[in-house]
């Protein structure tokens, strides 16, 4: 969503009778809004999933691991790593919430003799296309990221989605967990749910877990699992406001 202000910028420099095609792998009320705005008399096409539901990709495995703030979590990644990246070889990409995590676990990995590599706003444009290009060629299998590459981002053959760090929303959940399974292939998907931290999102991640036949740890059955409409933190559209000229990475900004 961060790049709407882009969107509008653009459009005012191209024909307005013209032939428009949108894609969302999601359908949020945010996303509507843009597409009425844009689009006229649209033929609208669903592939996959019932209108207006959340639903994650069947060929994905979820792994939920509900832990406690005390718990490791460093600890826990390694004993992931060395039980889905025994061959070393092997295409993993572990998300984090904050580019200060995305930094600190690329340089703890790397010490503890983890080939691995980060992509954060806090990198330059070279910098993030070599991160990438590293990954996808298999030289760097371990891919360290914020929310800035759980959109859009196809990636062939990794086998393995971690998520470090909860995202700020059950859809970018959904958004992270695609970067796997794609074409055809299976994937995993291991999350750590920290109780204190991401209770809130509980509710919306069992129907999500519902929706595509996964198990749902009872662990996970003692929050509070009705779903709050709340908007997030960041990622949020505002179509009233002045476009800038100016790309902003909203998904790690805060840190």
């Amino acid at each position: 969503m961060g790049f709407e202000p882009d969107i509008k910028k653009i459009l005012q420099y191209i024909p307005k009778e013209r032939q428009t095609a949108m894609f969302s792998a999601t359908w949020p009320p945010e996303i509507q809004k843009l597409a009425k705005q844009y689009i006229k008399s649209p033929i609208h096409v669903t592939i996959g999933t019932s209108e207006g539901k959340l639903v994650a990709n069947s060929d994905v495995t979820q792994i939920i691991e509900v832990i406690t703030e005390s718990d490791n979590r460093d600890t826990k990644l390694i004993g992931l790593l060395q039980k889905y990246h025994q061959s070393r070889k092997n295409k993993i990409l572990i998300f984090v919430l904050y580019k200060k995590e995305a930094a600190r676990l690329e340089k703890w990995l790397n010490q503890k003799g983890w080939h691995s590599i980060a992509i954060h706003s806090d990198k330059s444009q070279s910098n993030r296309i070599e991160a990438l290009n590293a990954f996808k060629t298999g030289k760097t299998p371990l891919l360290i990221a914020t929310d800035v590459a759980s959109r859009g981002l196809d990636i062939p053959l990794v086998e393995y989605v971690i998520n470090y760090s909860f995202p700020l929303t059950v859809e970018d959940y959904v958004h992270r967990i695609g970067r796997t399974g794609r074409a055809g292939n299976k994937g995993t998907a291991h999350t750590f749910f920290q109780q204190q931290a991401d209770k809130q999102h509980a509710g919306g991640l069992v129907n999500v877990l519902k929706e595509t036949n996964q198990t749902v740890p009872p662990s996970l059955l003692q929050f509070d699992l009705s779903v709050k409409k709340k908007e997030p933190k960041v990622g949020k559209i505002e179509l009233d406001k002045t476009p800038s000229s100016h790309i902003t990475f909203d998904s790690d900004d805060d840190n």
